[in-house]
């Protein structure tokens, strides 16, 4: 069972920041959203050196879903983590998640996602590991990954503001509505009553770079600057850390330290994590 730890361990041995070598096929990739996508593939698989067909049998022994674009999320280790893949233009930016709230976990009972990842292999909640990166002309200039659990608050603080925007809309008089998974649906907005009008959530979330940026600001003077932040509980479940740190010795441009970072729910709360860096 490939981890977050084998990724790392292949981002820095494989030292590849171009996307456009990650393809799918003969033809290189054109779109940058998807380069990436497969990128992150590759570096959970270790597959950057694979031909097409290797790497196809490589992916389908290592994941258990890979998503598209209607259907959350992008990746999924088998018997491991859930991935969500997120590129971004600038080091500003904000990630754009449309009608999905933020999530500290993938469960089984969300309704955003397919039968085909709900019955991909016995499960019933993952960790979600949002990977994200700053590209620019097929080149990675900064790729972060977070987990849900230190970067996200939990369901309830988003339903509720939903919730309160949705009773808000509905209760609305003079307007019909109908029945729907998102804010409001309000039928017969014109004399025909042949027009609706759909009101839909579009959730975005601060870069995790401005997120923690009073643990970690990057260096300007490199190419490539690698972030990664695992609370305490998550390194202590994954059993391959130790070969990090023998990487360590090799490569002097990756730091391991321990930091304490806000929790999501409460910020006057502490939890000590990880933090992993590496340039390029």
């Amino acid at each position: 069972m490939r981890n977050i730890i084998d990724a790392i361990i292949t981002l820095i041995k494989n030292g590849n920041v171009n996307l456009s070598d990650s393809r799918v096929g003969i033809n290189r990739i054109t779109d940058e959203d998807r380069a990436l996508e497969n990128y992150v593939k590759n570096l959970f698989a270790d597959t950057f050196n694979y031909s097409e067909n290797e790497r196809l049998e490589k992916w389908s022994e290592v994941f258990s879903y890979l998503g598209n674009d209607s259907n959350p999320h992008d990746i999924m280790l088998k018997n491991g983590d859930a991935v969500e893949v997120k590129k971004i233009k600038s080091d500003g930016a904000a990630l754009a998640l449309n009608s999905s709230s933020p999530k500290k976990f993938l469960s089984i009972s969300n309704p955003m996602i397919s039968n085909a990842c709900r019955n991909a292999e016995l499960w019933n909640e993952k960790d979600i590991n949002y990977a994200v990166g700053v590209a620019d002309d097929n080149r990675l200039k900064k790729l972060c990954m977070i987990y849900g659990r230190d970067y996200c608050a939990g369901d309830e603080c988003y339903n509720k503001i939903r919730q309160l925007i949705k009773n808000g809309v509905e209760t609305a008089e003079g307007i019909e509505f109908s029945a729907t998974r998102e804010l409001g649906r309000v039928n017969h907005t014109d004399p025909l009553g042949i027009t609706y009008l759909r009101i839909r959530g579009m959730w975005h979330i601060e870069n995790p770079w401005k997120v923690f940026n009073y643990v970690y600001q990057g260096n300007l003077n490199v190419n490539f600057n690698f972030m990664c932040i695992i609370n305490s509980e998550k390194w202590a479940s994954l059993e391959n850390c130790d070969k990090l740190f023998e990487l360590q010795k090799n490569y002097p441009a990756l730091k391991i330290s321990d930091v304490k970072i806000k929790n999501p729910d409460n910020p006057a709360k502490l939890k000590n994590a990880k933090l992993i860096t590496y340039e390029i």
